[in-house]
């Protein structure tokens, strides 16, 4: 499945021991993305509350997350 969140496009898939990943495909890296166990089942509104996480946690220069 695809969607689109605040402009940015991901890829969402279901992974082995129950858990979701996530694939920016918009994003500035190639394959990018992040993963969460467990995570089956999510509603929308719960893969958009992942994904905008995710995306807020991202360093604009790199396009990776920030480093802490």
């Amino acid at each position: 499945m695809t969607l689109e969140v605040d402009g940015e496009l991901f890829a969402i898939r279901p992974e082995q021991a129950g858990g979701t990943g996530y694939t920016w495909l918009s994003g500035p890296n190639p394959g990018y993305g992040f993963g969460l166990s467990p995570a089956r089942n999510l509603s929308l509104d719960e893969h958009r509350a992942n994904i905008r996480d995710f995306l807020a946690n991202i360093d604009p220069a790199t396009g990776h997350l920030s480093e802490d």
